[in-house]
């Protein structure tokens, strides 16, 4: 390994500065603030920083000895004032100044403080940010040894700063190592160098680099070395060409890799890559799988809103299951910092006549519409430029349906689109680029586009107002009272002010793909329940809803029976065409890490370009017969899967440690569907070793997605999930890569990897 300082310094990369910081010295004495979670429930505790720079400590005053701990790593972002629902529900007892809020990564709930005066808590607002910008500017060496000096600080139990034999026994298990004590004490020994019967931190670095001696990677760097010591820079070249093919200036490309990751200052001198350095390659971004030129937006982002996929949300304020989750604005910011660019919002008549969002009939909480609104307001731009939908769900009476139409034009003002871009009736749909910065209303209008600019439309309009109640679907199956059945029937008008706010997103009733083909405009959006969207995939076709997809926007979502909000899989709609497949972002699985693959490339905007024989009308692709579409060019995906790095322990079990197998997922049209694995490994979490191939082949590449999925094996219950990995296969880079797996939560759990060796190959 490439260790070469004392771990126990890290901290001093994270706490840089610190004589001269007011505020980080003010958190590592320590301060007592109030840990709010609701209007009633307002407890003190005392937050303090630890020396590491790293941790986050806290205890009550009563509780004795039992405290609590999180990492700065953990904290996503943090908001000043009462910016969030708990924090404002006690606006009149704490000024905005004394309190602010830590949004966790994932899916944990936020963390509302008030502290004792605006002095203190600028004074952790401001630290905190020191330190999570510090964190991010670290190195990919500060991270692996900060990672080493928790392992330490976690085994060193009586915090001497030095590891006995047992102490590194206890950790070896920690670390999801099953080594037999005679080879743990043969590695402690020769780390000893002092001799003493413990180890130090220098010392301990030692016995972690034997420990992680990386085999797999030394067989690769000893094929192309001349010397056996180091790459020169045309050995470099070659690795890069033969194994990586990569194309382009290689000899420029080789030159900055050795600039950028070579930590021997003799060697860069020589234009040469030691071994440290060549792992520290592959262990960066741009020695890992997915491919750095597609991570930024790269693709042509002023075609026709229906030419792209986008990311989209159902049930958005909801934050658990749809019986009795908690509504929260807390699930439209989460969903908006996902890139996530279609939200949808429940409304229902609520009290003083301000509209409200939940789930209609069910037990879950209600937030106001105003809310919700202003949240998208704040939210919608922070992490992509291009367009937001709004998708509501509309049950108000005409009274509170003008009222949400004051609150739209009121709280987003210029951000909301109410007109065409040009002032001239369209012929087609507008592209993201042209949106940029603007919010789309997505609901019933009264009459069409065209009628608005000869003034033809009427006061009020009677009629159904929404497509999409989900009792609908269930009443269907005849689940629902007949009281339920009477409401559904029942008709309502349409206010003009809320018509007005739709643009370019009508939604309208389906009759057949027939139907739309001859009568239905450009500007029509149908939606579908997953139930409903398959039915017609069957009996249609699937060329026929890809046909009507190329000029029109449809929504598909969660079948209503998904009361525990689970996912479909939204390839399958995908593979239609359908460019609004609404998941639940609230809820971690297979179909979210679909969702975050597919929408990990382009800048994570939200958008991503469908394939052109998804695009052309004329072109009528079949996902069923994808050898029948023009320029067919079927591919093999060979995959080497070589080993993996410091899983994470699954089983909390004391000694418990994995089984780890990998298993790969092909996700795509029909005929690419398909999944194989590796054997397991029994007891190696920490470095196991498989060199095991899995072939492919992939009929419609531009659609296919790669899921990486590492289990525990276990013969007697199902499998224990470890961690995956999705991307596109279009995002794929070839050659000895390292995948970065992530949680069931899909945020990073480093230093977790598998290395591989990707290799596509034409079908003759």
């Amino acid at each position: 390994m490439f260790i070469r300082v004392s771990f126990l310094l890290i901290g001093m990369s994270l706490c840089s500065g610190i004589q001269g910081d007011d505020n980080l010295q003010s958190m590592l004495v320590g301060t007592v603030m109030r840990k709010i979670k609701s209007r009633t429930w307002k407890k003190q505790r005392y937050f303090k920083l630890q020396e590491d720079c790293m941790t986050i400590w806290y205890k009550s005053k009563k509780a004795g000895n039992t405290h609590s701990t999180f990492s700065v790593g953990d904290v996503e972002a943090i908001r000043e004032g009462h910016q969030s629902e708990v924090l404002l529900s006690i606006a009149d007892e704490f000024p905005a100044d004394r309190c602010f809020t830590l949004v966790f990564r994932g899916r944990r709930g936020n963390l509302d403080l008030v502290a004792e005066s605006a002095e203190e808590a600028q004074s952790w607002i401001k630290g905190m940010k020191k330190l999570i910008e510090n964190l991010e500017n670290m190195g990919e060496r500060e991270k692996l040894d900060q990672w080493i000096g928790d392992w330490f600080k976690k085994a060193d139990k009586n915090n001497d700063g030095r590891m006995n034999f047992k102490e590194v026994q206890d950790l070896l298990k920690m670390m999801n190592v099953d080594m037999n004590e005679h080879h743990a004490h043969r590695l402690f020994t020769m780390a000893d160098k002092s001799q003493s019967g413990s180890l130090e931190d220098d010392e301990f670095v030692l016995f972690y680099k034997m420990l992680t001696q990386r085999e797999d990677v030394l067989r690769v760097f000893q094929v192309y070395t001349a010397d056996g010591q180091k790459l020169s820079q045309s050995d470099l070249e070659d690795f890069l060409r033969e194994e990586q093919l990569e194309g382009g200036d290689i000899q420029k490309h080789a030159k900055q890799l050795i600039e950028r990751y070579e930590p021997s200052d003799t060697a860069k001198v020589l234009n040469a890559m030691t071994f440290d350095g060549f792992l520290m390659y592959l262990g960066s971004a741009e020695g890992s799988i997915f491919n750095p030129q597609r991570r930024g937006v790269f693709q042509d982002m002023g075609q026709p809103l229906s030419h792209y996929f986008i990311s989209s949300s159902h049930n958005t304020y909801l934050m658990e299951d749809q019986l009795r989750g908690q509504s929260s604005v807390e699930g439209y910011i989460r969903a908006l910092n996902r890139g996530c660019r279609c939200v949808e919002v429940d409304c229902w008549d609520g009290a003083n006549g301000e509209p409200i969002v939940y789930h209609g009939h069910t037990l879950t909480s209600k937030i106001l519409f105003k809310d919700v609104v202003t949240a998208v307001g704040n939210y919608a731009f922070k992490v992509s430029e291009y367009p937001v939908i709004l998708s509501i769900e509309n049950h108000c009476s005409v009274e509170q349906q003008r009222v949400m139409a004051q609150h739209l034009n009121h709280i987003l003002g210029d951000k909301l689109l109410k007109s065409t871009l040009d002032g001239k009736a369209p012929i087609g749909l507008p592209s993201p680029e042209d949106l940029k910065g603007k919010i789309l209303v997505k609901a019933k209008k009264i009459g069409g586009l065209e009628e608005t600019f000869n003034g033809m439309v009427e006061d009020s309009l009677t009629g159904e107002v929404s497509d999409e109640d989900e009792a609908a679907e269930i009443d269907e199956n005849n689940l629902h009272r007949e009281s339920v059945r009477r409401r559904l029937k029942s008709k309502q008008r349409l206010s003009k002010e809320l018509s007005d706010c739709v643009v370019y997103c009508k939604s309208v009733h389906f009759s057949s793909f027939k139907h739309s083909r001859i009568h239905s405009k450009f500007y029509e959006v149908v939606s579908f329940t997953e139930s409903k969207a398959r039915k017609h995939l069957r009996e249609a076709g699937e060329s026929k809803f890809v046909h009507h997809n190329s000029r029109q926007l449809t929504r598909v979502y969660p079948t209503g029976f998904r009361t525990d909000s689970s996912n479909f899989n939204p390839q399958e709609m995908w593979n239609a065409g359908c460019q609004i497949v609404a998941l639940n972002f609230q809820t971690a699985g297979d179909g979210m890490d679909l969702n975050d693959g597919l929408f990990s490339q382009n800048g994570r905007c939200g958008y991503v370009l469908k394939p052109d024989f998804m695009k052309e009308a004329e072109k009528r692709f079949d996902p069923e017969t994808p050898q029948q579409r023009d320029h067919y060019q079927p591919i093999i995906l060979t995959i080497q899967v070589i080993s993996g790095q410091q899983l994470p322990k699954v089983n909390i079990k004391e000694g418990s440690i994995v089984d780890p197998l990998v298993r790969v997922e092909i996700h795509g049209v029909p005929m690419d569907q398909a999944k194989q694995e590796t054997r397991y490994i029994e007891n190696n979490g920490f470095n196991p070793v498989w060199y095991d191939t899995l072939r492919f082949t992939i009929h419609t590449p531009e659609l296919a997605m790669v899921r990486f999925v590492v289990e525990d094996y276990d013969k007697t219950s199902k499998n224990d999930f470890v961690g995956q990995y999705t991307l596109p296969l279009s995002c794929m880079q070839q050659g000895y890569r390292h995948i970065h797996l992530l949680s069931k939560d899909g945020t990073s759990i480093p230093p977790s990897s598998l290395f591989v060796h990707i290799r596509f190959t034409e079908l003759e």
